[in-house]
């Protein structure tokens, strides 16, 4: 059972990941990769809300393999956002490639612990 909510959240997470990443990077006219780093922002965020409600007995264990294991593990995306580094630094896009690595690490841990202070305001 544990692992059909894995799959569904994954089968939900992964054209998210792809649509969003689609949608905002279309709307920006750069080499920066502002999809990945939208999609991993918005998985840290949702990751640290749903860590947060779990610590305060919110969040069903199953609740937490849809969202957490199955949405959030399709929906973000390490290997992208090395590749896409990766790729910036290779084309001598080096301040872009610098600049996506501080920002996705220093963002996506910030995103993760607003969302576990936005569940402990929520359910303390």
């Amino acid at each position: 059972m544990n692992w059909l909510l894995v799959v569904a959240g994954a089968a939900v997470g992964a054209p998210l990941r792809f649509l969003t990443d689609r949608f905002v990077q279309s709307r920006h006219d750069t080499v920066f990769p502002w999809g990945t780093f939208a999609v991993n922002l918005a998985g840290s965020l949702v990751l640290g809300l749903l860590t947060g409600a779990a610590a305060a007995g919110a969040a069903s264990p199953h609740l937490q393999l849809l969202l957490g294991t199955g949405l959030c593990g399709a929906l973000t995306t390490y290997s992208t956002f090395s590749y896409e580094t990766l790729r910036l630094a290779q084309d001598g896009a080096r301040l872009f490639a610098l600049a996506n690595a501080a920002a996705s690490v220093a963002a996506g841990l910030g995103a993760a612990f607003a969302g576990a202070a936005c569940a402990r305001m929520l359910w303390g």
